[in-house]
């Protein structure tokens, strides 16, 4: 007999445990079903061990740069064993609160095992078979391998094995620009290894600037920067060599960062009539998949790849499968953040998405970070806040090279959110000194440099001369 409930997720990641909590909350009768870890990448491969991992970079970075501020240390030598005990350490800690045992206290069933689907109604997990009145599909995604040549006879790791490596090595290769290469690119460079990072374009997705800054910072910190894709990778002697098209590296290992794909082998979602295909599985804007009482969400849908877009929208699917009505599981409103040194943080439309919407009409505003008195106390003044705005003041995206920027965008975020004009954020007190006070003083330029430039501007600008 097939066990009843309310609502089935299936993925215990971000998502899914934002999903079965709220649900969990309304009353509902839920089970939670995952194949691997509760806590998905996030907790075990990604988020958690990353940033964990990337503090420990920047303590040796620091103990390193320690004689410019006039202090005398030793040059840090990173023991990996204690560094993996110190990021595992921080993993114990974010799982104690999504453990099994604590997730059924909240009144969720947890279910350990794989899921496919027998028919639209009806799951087999282990030796358990669910049914349930509505299905939400959380499974994630998995690292992508690129397609090199030489790289099936290679050995290489992804982000779900390199934080539980023994020993720092002392030359690694980085295959990939986007966040997860460079954030790790930067973190083994600042632990001590020679880092060679092959990528066409760091964080191709971000503004032009952001690629520029970051460069200037690697190479400052001693990586190695080859432009163009990795073509090719093969074993020479006890090493590997990485080639493309403007150069090449001979490393002791090989760290591949070329993005993820939807996880969706073995659920046997034909069974269910639910359609997918390698890019993810397709829903509507309420996060309902062709067959409308199995929801997905997250990573598995093959857009946004971010925790947070993936909590927000599990979130939003147990809402609709649950209660009345219907909220939209999209918004071009996700800020996102890049957690290198410094950040990078962006929300809304870049310079190019603006100009390609709205043409002549986007206007660009910009503020170095070296003008920003915090980020010249810290010595961290590469970097820069970019605003994209119309003529009448509307807000339409930031993005934010600094440290910390990842805290400030959310003023940007909450901006776009209410609608507000770059004129509103100058009339917000920011405390000083602080990163964020350089959202102030761009809006403040921004606001002045509007009002002057209309009629009453000009009036008031005669008034002044005739009163002085």
């Amino acid at each position: 007999m097939a066990e009843r409930f309310d609502l089935v997720i299936i993925g215990a990641g971000s998502g899914g445990l934002t999903a079965a909590g709220f649900a969990a909350q309304l009353g509902a009768k839920v089970a939670l079903v995952e194949k691997h870890r509760i806590g998905g990448d996030c907790t075990w491969t990604g988020c958690v061990p990353s940033k964990a991992l990337l503090k420990v970079a920047k303590v040796a970075h620091e103990a390193r740069q320690a004689s410019h501020y006039g202090i005398v240390a030793e040059p840090p030598r990173a023991d990996m064993a204690r560094v993996r005990a110190y990021v595992q350490g921080v993993i114990g800690e974010v799982y104690a609160h999504e453990a099994p045992a604590e997730l059924r206290r909240n009144g969720i069933e947890v279910v350990l095992a794989p899921a496919r689907f027998l028919d639209a109604q009806t799951i087999a997990a282990g030796d358990r078979t669910l049914a349930a009145k509505y299905f939400l599909i959380c499974t994630g995604a998995h690292p992508v391998r690129p397609a090199m040549d030489g790289l099936d006879e290679t050995p290489f790791i992804t982000y779900e094995a390199i934080f539980d490596l023994a020993e720092l090595p002392p030359r690694l290769a980085v295959v990939g620009g986007g966040p997860i290469g460079c954030e790790m690119a930067q973190a083994f460079q600042r632990l001590g290894s020679q880092v060679t990072l092959f990528a066409e374009r760091l964080l191709p997705k971000e503004e032009p600037e952001v690629n520029q800054t970051l460069r200037a910072v690697f190479e400052r910190e001693g990586m190695q920067l080859v432009p163009g894709r990795a073509r090719s990778a093969r074993r020479q002697g006890a090493a590997i060599r990485v080639e493309s098209d403007a150069g090449h590296a001979e490393v002791d290992t090989l760290f591949i960062a070329t993005g993820r794909r939807p996880n969706i082998a073995g659920l046997d979602l034909a069974k269910a009539g639910v359609q997918a295909d390698a890019r993810g599985i397709p829903v509507d804007a309420s996060l309902r998949t062709n067959v409308k009482h199995i929801f997905a969400a997250g990573d598995v849908l093959g857009g946004h790849q971010f925790t947070h877009f993936a909590g927000w929208q599990a979130f939003l699917a147990a809402r609709n499968a649950l209660l009345l009505g219907n909220a939209s599981g999209f918004t071009d409103i996700v800020p996102w953040v890049t957690f290198t040194d410094p950040e990078v943080a962006h929300v809304g439309l870049t310079e190019a998405e603006a100009r390609a919407k709205h043409g002549a009409s986007a206007k660009v505003s910009q503020w170095a970070m070296n003008r920003t008195d915090r980020a010249l106390c810290d010595n961290d003044a590469d970097g820069f806040l970019k605003v994209i705005s119309l003529g009448n003041g509307a807000l339409l995206g930031a993005t934010m090279v600094a440290p910390r920027a990842g805290e400030a965008i959310t003023e940007f975020t909450l901006a776009l959110n209410h609608r507000l004009k770059v004129t509103d954020l100058a009339n917000a007190i920011h405390a000083y000194p602080t990163y964020s006070s350089a959202a102030q003083q761009l809006a403040a330029g921004v606001a002045v440099e509007s009002f002057l430039s209309g009629a009453t501007g000009k009036i008031i600008q005669g008034l002044s001369k005739i009163m002085r």
